[in-house]
């Protein structure tokens, strides 16, 4: 469990965060420059707040009014920053287990070999730094943190610095950690894929405030939200399950509580959790179902809320069983559909455009 209460002026930027998150991961997503970095380090204990308090896992780290600052040496927190940061003297072995013999014997709770399977790099272990890709130092970065024992896992956009591909092998690992070492995760992010694979709370961060705090399905399915989760991601998350797959045409079938959605084929093994993004702009709305269109997915749905959005647009919130799907449409198709809440209407959503991006297994 992480609270946080923390206040303090940088300059003419003000940083004001009230936060409580419990286990798993809980992302601190916003803009460059919104005040992400700050509140981790308030936390490592590597910048001081004005006043405020910071309790993890029950134990006080900082409280002004009580005069309690510990040191970061003291604090019991991995930190694991854009850059990997390994010693370049040391072997993989040596960078892994650096904090974890300056633990006492009794305070190592998390185990070698366990953490070096989980995150793949067995075959490493004799290796410099400099013989690594940029994933692999960054797993033994991951790794290092993660053997001296922290209380919480602080991670400052650990992917920011890896391409596409590095990105993509290294997103699995970390999605393991949590579960795997039931350490709690504060993550920084400014990019919504890690978001939606990640996370399990989300905190919106604006200027320095936290403005949203939430499941990450409620709070970037809310189109009230939109000037924070960008503009173009305005979209719902939907809950589901890996139903089916169907080789011969290369599709996956998701079932939730709304019914069925066919995606491109994902190797998520059938009966997997998983998060799907459908973004506002790639769905349909019609008034009576349609018959022999090429659009595989038509879901019945209920018209909850019709608000003006921007650029001649119009917010559409439509309920799908008991999970709302946000839509974008014109202004002129208001007009002339003329939707309102309480309306029976169909959604229609492209199979192709729910990208294999888009589809994020939970564990």
């Amino acid at each position: 469990m992480l609270d946080l209460s923390l206040r303090r002026r940088q300059g003419d930027f003000h940083v004001e965060v009230e936060l409580s998150a419990g286990s798993g991961v809980t992302a601190l997503y916003g803009r460059s420059g919104s005040g992400k970095t700050s509140v981790v380090n308030m936390v490592a204990g590597l910048t001081r707040p004005d006043q405020g308090r910071i309790k993890v896992d029950g134990r006080v780290l900082y409280d002004s009014e009580a005069g309690i600052d510990l040191a970061p040496e003291k604090r019991r927190l991995g930190y694991v920053f854009q850059e990997p940061r390994l010693f370049p003297h040391l072997s993989v072995r040596g960078n892994l287990t650096f904090g974890r013999n300056r633990l006492p014997a009794a305070e190592r709770s998390v185990d070698f070999d366990r953490v070096v399977g989980v995150l793949g790099i067995g075959h490493l272990l004799d290796r410099r730094p400099s013989l690594l890709s940029g994933g692999e130092k960054q797993r033994v970065a991951i790794g290092r943190a993660l053997l001296a024992s922290p209380r919480i896992l602080l991670m400052d956009e650990p992917l920011a610095a890896l391409d596409g591909p590095r990105k993509a092998e290294l997103l699995p690992f970390i999605a393991e950690l949590s579960r795997q070492f039931a350490v709690p995760i504060l993550y920084v992010s400014h990019a919504m894929d890690e978001v939606l694979r990640l996370a399990d709370t989300l905190v919106l961060m604006d200027q320095g405030r936290a403005v949203a705090v939430g499941p990450v399905e409620t709070l970037l399915s809310d189109p009230g939200l939109r000037p924070l989760t960008g503009r173009y991601e305005a979209g719902a998350v939907v809950s589901a399950l890996v139903a089916s797959h169907d080789p011969a045409f290369g599709t996956s079938r998701l079932s939730f509580d709304g019914g069925t959605l066919l995606v491109g084929r994902t190797d998520l093994p059938v009966g997997s959790k998983v998060r799907v993004r459908v973004h506002a702009r790639d769905i349909a709305i019609a008034i009576d179902p349609p018959e022999r269109i090429s659009i595989r997915n038509v879901l019945p749905a209920v018209v909850k809320s019709v608000m003006p959005a921007d650029s001649f647009l119009v917010d559409v919130v439509l309920m799908c069983g008991g999970t709302p799907l946000w839509v974008q449409i014109t202004s002129l198709a208001q007009a002339q559909l003329g939707l309102t809440p309480g309306m029976r209407v169909h959604a229609l959503v492209k199979a192709l455009t729910i990208a294999r991006g888009d589809v994020a297994g939970q564990g």
